[in-house]
């Protein structure tokens, strides 16, 4: 293997078997001596192959169940792969789960000899770093308790800092940054910075889209064991963005089908004058330009939306107008406003519906929310107002986003100042 390669991975997967039945008593313990066990295969890792170069900040991301942890106990040596090479030149400390190379029954103390050891550490080397150990974790005053009585944070605190004084080659994380609070958050932050300019070799898991981009030099996508992307950064996070969309769309589909239209969703329109019914508000839906419902769209697509309308007088649709807005998560102000005030022939269709096209969307990232007002042409008088009587979501590319917060893709251009 080349010196200058940390990790190589050559076509490495692995399977787990899944007993169908689950013993839950002596009696069916019993029972099942005399049955044939069966079992369901779940492929955790299918040929899974790359190499990560020595200095280089790998990260490695995709939904729950994707193999991500997997891999890592692979790479740490925790599991063994049932095919494939595994390569390693140089030391590895791992940070991976609560629970692995500790004992709950022993003391914070003990635990960091334990895990230490377990780690390539001599007891000398323990001695001379325990107390420094104990300092970054900030478990002083607990040291000697039993680890079972620590809270989740405070066994992430002493576990990452045995491993990050273990002063190995190449530092295995596991969602570090996903339990403890924000000031133990900032310290691991400091630690990969510090990491980045030392040029030490750190693998990385999260589902931190903003951590990766940040420090990886590199990332890879995994979905259901196989690498759906390796490469740039921005490239692959976009994709994790694109492939999460698509899931969240799918399921929304499901559950607006599961919804009844007219128990679930319909909304009076009530007369100012009269105070009685006179038109029903019912669905309001976002499409493609396929006409396909949809609720996740991309930055610079066509955003279709269509408010259903019925009436049960005769004449009434014709004299109501719309105003559609558009609001972001936990605000008011309407990002994106559109009326049919400005349109002298609007009419609702036959079928009581209004169809509304937002050219190029200008939107980026984030969940948006629509909201519906209907109007009397005649007055201009509002009858009925809903917020938030649908929603979407926007997936950007990180161009798109230019690394700035805001919720508005703007066109825009520098120019040089012109010398006098």
């Amino acid at each position: 293997m080349n010196s200058d390669i940390a990790i190589k991975v050559e076509g490495i997967s692995k399977t787990f078997k899944i007993p169908h039945e689950k013993i839950t008593s002596l009696r069916g313990a019993a029972v099942s001596v005399f049955k044939k066990k069966t079992y369901e295969e779940f492929k955790a890792l299918d040929n899974v192959s790359f190499e990560i170069k020595k200095g280089e900040f790998f990260g490695i991301i995709g939904q729950n169940g994707s193999g991500k942890s997997t891999l890592l106990k692979i790479l740490a040596g925790i599991y063994k792969a049932d095919k494939g090479r595994l390569r390693v030149n140089g030391k590895i400390s791992p940070f991976l789960e609560l629970g692995i190379g500790f004992n709950p029954e022993l003391s914070g103390r003990d635990n960091i000899y334990l895990n230490a050891t377990v780690l390539g550490l001599s007891k000398k080397e323990i001695d001379e770093k325990f107390d420094s150990i104990v300092k970054f974790s900030e478990l002083e005053r607990f040291i000697d308790q039993k680890l079972k009585n620590y809270s989740s944070g405070m066994q992430v605190r002493l576990a990452f800092s045995v491993s990050i004084h273990a002063n190995r080659d190449i530092l295995l994380m596991d969602e570090v940054l996903a339990v403890g609070d924000n000031a133990f958050q900032d310290k691991c932050l400091d630690i990969f910075r510090n990491y980045k300019k030392q040029g030490r070799t750190v693998i990385l898991v999260t589902h931190s889209m903003a951590t990766v981009r940040e420090y990886c030099d590199r990332a890879m996508l995994l979905d259901k064991g196989k690498i759906m992307n390796m490469g740039d950064v921005d490239d692959v996070c976009d994709e994790y963005y694109l492939r999460t969309a698509k899931k969240e769309e799918v399921e929304y589909l499901k559950g607006r089908k599961k919804a009844n239209p007219v128990e679930d969703e319909v909304k009076k329109i009530n007369s100012n004058e009269s105070k009685k019914t006179i038109a029903v508000l019912g669905d309001v839906i976002c499409k493609n330009n396929n006409d396909m419902e949809a609720s996740v769209f991309r930055t610079g697509e066509d955003l279709n939306i269509v408010v259903k309308l019925s009436s049960i007088e005769k004449g009434v649709l014709e004299n109501i107008g719309l105003d559609v807005g558009i609001v972001g998560n936990n605000k008011d102000n309407h990002l994106v406003g559109c009326s049919t005030r400005d349109n002298d022939k609007f009419i609702l269709r036959g079928d009581g519906s209004a169809h509304l096209q937002i050219k190029n969307l200008p939107l980026l990232k984030g969940k948006y929310f629509i909201n519906v007002a209907c109007f009397n042409k005649k007055n201009n008088s509002i009858i009925t107002a809903e917020k938030k009587i649908s929603s979407f979501v926007v997936h950007s590319t990180s161009k798109q986003m230019k690394g700035l917060y805001s919720a508005i893709n703007v066109i825009y251009d520098w120019k040089n100042s012109e010398k006098n």
